[in-house]
């Protein structure tokens, strides 16, 4: 008879499993020279300090550091992301110093061609194992690739983006109901909001005041034209001041990182997630600076301040679904997204729109609406991006750009104003804002649990056609070591999947552009 330790050892063991979170690992010197550990850890920096600095989420960013460095063979680096820097670092053992490296991200830009270029270099570093003997001119070729991908020219000028912006907030004033008069005024007022937004950051003035700013542009245009209503030829109902303000106030809305936000906070890096989301505020709050500024200051002049009734959109959904597959399209190509990704995107949000649409017709209100149909899309981006070889990113945030809710926030600043809050309570204005709001964050929520639900699915597919192509009486692979990941994520170097996408030509953020 066995011994009861042996029973009890042998029970352990049938019963037992891995621990659900490993720590306090033992590090572990590869033995690689020190020209190669280094030359890794800067080239897994650069690629990760591109990707966050062009809008990606920290999770990936910090799997993609973790795929780069361990193709070189470093295992059990440690990567801490936050909002404005990344940090890595290689412990080698009681025998030999550790390895630490920072670089600040020093500015953010919407340049998904460029984002796609960076990716593609990732995925073709952590692709295989890198032999020590190649290490060097594996370097240097990937050094090479990066440059030129982040130093390339943009592949068309910049006044094309200011067309494309005028195109989008077009589409924006169709979708709302507006007839071709609203879609013209709100082109032009675009272009007048976007060149001056380039013009205050080449001379360097902080983005909240370039919100603020463009936010008045656009409300200074539908102040002017309730001036100007007794000598119009037509009724103000034919132009509505209020679509043309909520189009400019949607072009200012797309270029802020709500799904980065609630992606960073979900996948664990709160310290990142709340820098994202405090600039989101922050600016959100220019926004509303610029139109109450311009909306009190009307109101103290003596412009008779009404609210003019928007018609219901009466369009076929057809043609709804069209102009809101023209806004994601054309925000996708104002940040320089290649054709295939700005296609993608364009059905993206065509697609975001019907659901939406069809949402509220079933008597969902507009925040759990938009939350549906942002799930679609992020499920969606997920699921098919890799396929298309488009960054999932593009595809989810320019699908939700159509249902950013403009129109709602100028409505609850134009009652703001107009119509004051009695006896301290909140009054049509705040409740407004606050409806706002919550459709910001439900596009938002919506989007990140579409993806992450995505992913795993995807995995379990993997996973499960893995086990149908190994061979009979072999296991698992073996768990490849965690590594910390920023804000206390755990990550697993073999989670760091990195889609190419398909990039003809590598364009590059111009230094004059905002």
């Amino acid at each position: 008879m066995r011994h009861p330790r042996d029973v009890r050892r042998l029970v352990r063991r049938v019963l037992s499993g891995p621990p659900t979170l490993e720590v306090g690992r033992r590090s572990q010197d590869a033995g690689l020279d020190e020209t190669v550990v280094r030359g890794a850890m800067e080239l897994a920096l650069r690629v990760g300090e591109a990707m966050l600095s062009l809008g990606a989420a920290a999770a990936d960013v910090a799997a993609a550091i973790l795929a780069i460095t361990r193709a070189f063979g470093l295992l059990g680096c440690q990567v801490d992301v936050t909002f404005t820097a990344i940090t890595l670092s290689y412990d080698r053992g009681r025998s030999v110093a550790p390895v630490t490296l920072m670089r600040v991200v020093t500015g953010r830009v919407d340049d998904y061609g460029r984002l796609s270029g960076v990716l593609r270099v990732a995925k073709e570093v952590a692709a295989r194992p890198v032999r020590p003997v190649d290490a060097l001119a594996t370097l240097d070729a990937a050094d090479a690739r990066l440059d030129e991908v982040v130093s390339a020219p943009h592949p068309y000028p910049r006044w094309l983006v200011t067309v494309l912006l005028a195109v989008m907030a077009a589409a924006v004033a169709i979708l709302l109901g507006g007839g071709f008069a609203v879609a013209a005024v709100a082109g032009l007022t675009t272009v007048g909001i976007d060149r001056a937004v380039w013009r205050l950051a080449r001379w360097g003035l902080p983005p909240f005041f370039r919100q603020a700013a463009g936010a008045a542009i656009a409300t200074a245009v539908a102040v002017g034209i309730l001036v100007a209503a007794p000598h119009l030829p037509f009724e103000l109902v034919h132009l509505p001041p209020s679509l043309v303000v909520a189009s400019g106030i949607v072009v200012l809305l797309a270029g802020l990182s709500l799904v980065g936000s609630a992606e960073d906070a979900i996948s664990g890096f709160p310290v990142t997630a709340s820098g994202r989301a405090f600039e989101v505020v922050v600016l959100t709050l220019g926004i509303v600076a610029g139109i109450g500024g311009v909306l009190d200051m009307a109101r103290r002049a003596g412009v008779p301040l009404e609210v003019i009734a928007v018609p219901t959109n009466s369009s076929p959904l057809v043609v709804q679904a069209l102009a809101a597959a023209l806004v994601a399209a054309a925000w996708g190509l104002a940040s320089y997204a290649r054709l295939r990704a700005a296609a993608a995107s364009a059905a993206a949000g065509g697609v975001a729109w019907v659901i939406f649409t069809v949402a509220t017709g079933w008597g969902l209100g507009a925040a759990v609406a938009s939350a549906v149909a942002a799930l679609v899309i992020g499920f969606l981006a997920e699921s098919v991006g890799p396929h298309l070889r488009v960054p999932p990113l593009v595809i989810s945030v320019c699908g939700i750009v159509p249902l950013l809710p403009g129109l709602a926030i100028y409505r609850a600043l134009f009652q703001l104003v107009s119509e004051p809050a009695s006896n301290g309570g909140m009054g049509p204005g705040a409740t407004g804002l606050v409806a706002a709001a919550t459709v910001g964050l439900g596009l938002a929520a919506g989007v990140t649990l579409g993806e992450f639900v995505a992913a795993a699915w995807r995995r379990g597919r993997e996973a499960r056609r893995d086990r149908a192509l190994a061979p009979a009486g072999t296991g698992a692979s073996a768990r490849p070591q965690d590594v910390a990941a920023g804000d206390g994520q755990t990550l697993s170097a073999s989670s760091a999947t990195l889609e190419a996408p398909d990039v003809d030509a590598l364009p590059a953020a111009d230094a004059s552009t905002p």
